[in-house]
């Protein structure tokens, strides 16, 4: 009875969705707010992030090397300068996108030992909220914990400056932990592991800290690891306001809700496997490459076995090479070329150097392999995204994959926070409200006995 009520219903439910194509030509309708030649829908102004892949020229996308700008700043520069200076860099990122600015070095100094002094979780929340309460993805935990932290906020619904300032530092400072903490419970009820819950180090910093958390003291981490896993939350941090999860915040910021329900929201929308999801898909990806290609040196066999992905004979058969392409860097995506320098000089501490090669033959064949599987109409300029090498990384310094998107989250929360408070604070600031036009005609009202 159930079965076949449900049945009917998909069935109806299923026609009453279909929206023929032709209607969003006739009234010029931007799906997935996109332009017809592939760019995003211009819909809001920012400070914060700047994402540069492509300019126009005569009303036509001119591609270019891929350029990330922080409040102005080039990712490539920003990098560079803390690298050069041996120190890490995600804390005092969290400072500029915030403020604006960089810090002195006294700033930076006060700042970091007061990020890390919010790290720590009440004992009661940990136990009551992440270690009682099963969950089989850390997303959905780190979800609920968020939710879960308005409870402790003495003014959780207010929206003034400061406080919003305060919750954020909080938030981005917490991250960590609650995804650190999700993980031990995770492995501990579904994987039969021991227990380890570790107080957060407030001497170290927050790459440093998180792999303390999920490994512990007895775990010898090189400097080049947690340099690395420094880097990759830099790259992480913010990406403009046109990404789905940003844009997300920037949505129920708008209706002026409490930061917790916002960032549990953009939450839901980086565990999509069409956003933060994809790091994971790259990896499994490789891992099927390695497993079925028996020379990785031989050019002509990879890019057989890639036009096999293509066809879908092989890997998860979606036809999907995935980690190239992006929607906006065409030439480049400068966080793959600044993870690939250094990814190159982890594979040699490795000893995963064959490995490696493996992944920049991929790199390398697969436009090549796009264009002879497409044809004439395949005119699109790719490249790799910051997802090609990062699952590499993560793999290389032994971070599950369960890991993978939920430390993306620990990253963007400082570009998610820093977005929030933009959007409540502009002078202009308006409640966001697209328009979506009904195509359905309109229909009489049947009386039951009727139908």
């Amino acid at each position: 009875m159930i079965y076949s009520l449900f049945s009917k219903l998909e069935t109806d439910v299923q026609n009453a969705c279909q929206i023929d194509n032709d209607l969003f030509e006739q009234y010029d309708v931007k799906r997935g707010l996109r332009n017809k030649d592939g760019t995003g829908v211009l819909v809001g102004l920012t400070n914060i992030g700047d994402v540069v892949g492509y300019r126009k020229e005569n009303g036509a996308v001119a591609p270019i090397p891929g350029k990330l700008l922080y409040r102005g700043i080039d990712i490539e520069a920003l990098t560079a300068g803390f690298q050069q200076e041996n120190r890490h860099g995600f804390d005092e990122t969290v400072y500029l996108l915030l403020s604006g600015r960089l810090p002195d070095s006294g700033e930076l100094q006060k700042f970091s030992a007061y990020m890390a002094s919010l790290r720590e979780l009440p004992d009661h929340f940990t136990k009551n909220m992440i270690l009682s309460m099963k969950g089989k993805n850390i997303l959905n935990i780190l979800a609920r914990s968020v939710l879960g932290l308005y409870t402790l906020d003495k003014r959780p619904d207010d929206i003034s400056l400061g406080n919003m300032l305060e919750q954020s530092i909080n938030l981005i400072a917490k991250f960590p932990t609650i995804v650190a903490y999700s993980y031990q419970a995770l492995r501990h009820l579904y994987k039969g592991k021991t227990l380890s819950i570790r107080h957060p180090q407030k001497h170290l910093t927050t790459a440093e800290n998180f792999l303390y958390l999920i490994k512990g003291h007895n775990s010898k981490f090189t400097k080049l690891e947690i340099d690395l896993l420094d880097l990759l939350l830099v790259l992480h941090a913010e990406h403009g306001g046109g990404n789905n999860s940003t844009f997300t915040m920037r949505v129920t910021s708008s209706a002026e809700t409490d930061i917790y329900s916002s960032i549990t929201s953009a939450i839901a929308s980086l565990k999509g496997p069409l956003h933060g999801g994809a790091n994971i898909k790259m990896l499994e990806m490789m891992e099927n490459i390695k497993a079925n290609v028996k020379d990785w040196k031989d050019e002509s066999e990879v890019e057989r076995y890639l036009l096999k992905i293509l066809n879908r004979e092989a890997n998860d058969r979606s036809g999907k090479i995935y980690g190239v392409g992006h929607a906006v860097y065409t030439i480049s995506d400068p966080r793959a070329t600044i993870l690939k320098k250094k990814a190159r000089e982890l594979a040699i501490e490795k000893g995963r150097t064959d490995e490696f090669r493996l992944y920049e033959l991929v790199e390398q064949l697969t436009p090549k392999v796009l264009s002879a599987f497409k044809g004439e109409r395949f005119t699109k300029v790719v490249c790799i995204n910051v997802d090609f090498y990062s699952g590499f990384v993560y793999g290389c310094l032994e971070i599950p994959k369960e890991l993978y998107t939920p430390l993306f989250a620990v990253a963007r929360s400082a570009g998610w926070c820093t977005h929030r408070i933009e959007e409540l604070t502009f002078p202009a600031k308006r409640i966001i409200r697209p328009a979506f036009k009904n195509v359905v005609s309109p229909q009489a009202y049947i009386p039951l006995t009727e139908r």
